[in-house]
């Protein structure tokens, strides 16, 4: 999700609003200025709107056009994503067993194609177990691994953080009218960020989560509960054909699990010290930097539809 910029509040004191990534910091902990030709927000605002209207375009197409060929861009993102933040993990010091990671994360992907839920599950539990004797067995028979834990926890944190929750994403598109079920996701997603980021730079005085996304307010959070929820409303009257009452508890969970996922991740970068987890997308940073909430909220998205629809 995007960066939200800060408001003055008064002509003395600036007041931060909605922000998803974890700022730049020197070394006394305050906030690096923005690039010059960037936004606000520290962003190169223009490079990010053409970046997002063509990722944006490009999903559309697939899903009217092609939906299966869903599959293999979710596959592709997933590795792209594992890929990123484990470079990040390595680079922290972390051990991180990644070829069992990606190749289980492409199970899961995949295996969602012929056995539906229970190869998305199949897949992540023989992920897990493999990782954590890959792991185990890293330094051969006779050296005892070291912070055998932390690294495993961190592995496990991944296999369910990217490749798994990307999985419920394939199973959007499975269903006759999965194409449109899967746009119900990114419209909710998109709109929520986008109510988010007008409602923090018109009216964001009330910091959300200071600790952890110091610049995101809860009259941003506000603005995304209107516009995500009234966006899942006409995404599932219009294109799913379903009655309007299925897209309140939809959008809810949308915005909900998408601010969460948001959090998560700018406190992951927190913890590793990094603004983003690459630079893949210009004006975004790495593709992980635009699926923080879109993975959890392809779970929510799996879990109203297939319980109401």
């Amino acid at each position: 999700m995007r960066d939200e910029p800060s408001i003055a509040a008064a002509p003395s004191v600036t007041i931060p609003v909605a922000d998803t990534d974890t700022a730049s910091t020197d070394g006394a902990g305050a906030s690096a200025e923005p690039p010059k030709n960037g936004s606000r927000a520290g962003r190169n605002l223009p490079a990010a709107i053409a970046v997002g209207a063509f990722l944006g375009f490009g999903v559309i197409a697939i899903l009217v056009f092609a939906p299966l060929w869903w599959i293999p861009v979710v596959a592709i993102a997933m590795a792209v994503a594992t890929h990123e933040v484990v470079r990040r993990l390595r680079a922290a010091g972390y051990a991180i067993p990644v070829v069992p990671l990606l190749i289980g994360g492409q199970a899961m992907v995949w295996l969602t194609w012929p056995f539906g839920t229970a190869g998305a599950l199949g897949s992540y539990g023989a992920t897990v177990v493999v990782c954590m004797i890959w792991r185990l067995l890293s330094g051969g028979l006779k050296d005892a691994p070291v912070n055998y834990l932390r690294d495993v926890s961190a592995t496990v944190f991944l296999a369910t953080w990217i490749p798994l929750f990307g999985a419920f994403g394939t199973l959007l598109v499975y269903p006759d009218d999965g194409g449109w079920r899967v746009l119900c996701l990114m419209l909710g997603v998109v709109f929520s960020d986008i109510g988010g980021y007008a409602a923090g730079v018109l009216f964001g005085k009330h910091p959300m989560v200071p600790a952890i996304s110091p610049k995101k307010s809860w009259e941003g959070f506000a603005g995304s509960l209107i516009f995500g929820t009234a966006a899942a409303v006409i995404a599932v009257t219009f294109l799913l054909d379903k009655p309007a009452w299925v897209g309140v508890p939809l959008g809810l969970m949308l915005v909900i699990t998408g601010t969460l996922g948001d959090l998560i991740e700018s406190q992951v970068k927190r913890d590793l010290g990094i603004k983003d987890m690459g630079t893949l997308l210009p004006g975004h940073g790495g593709l992980m930097d635009r699926l923080d909430s879109v993975l959890p909220s392809a779970v929510a998205t799996w879990v109203v539809l297939t319980l109401l629809v």
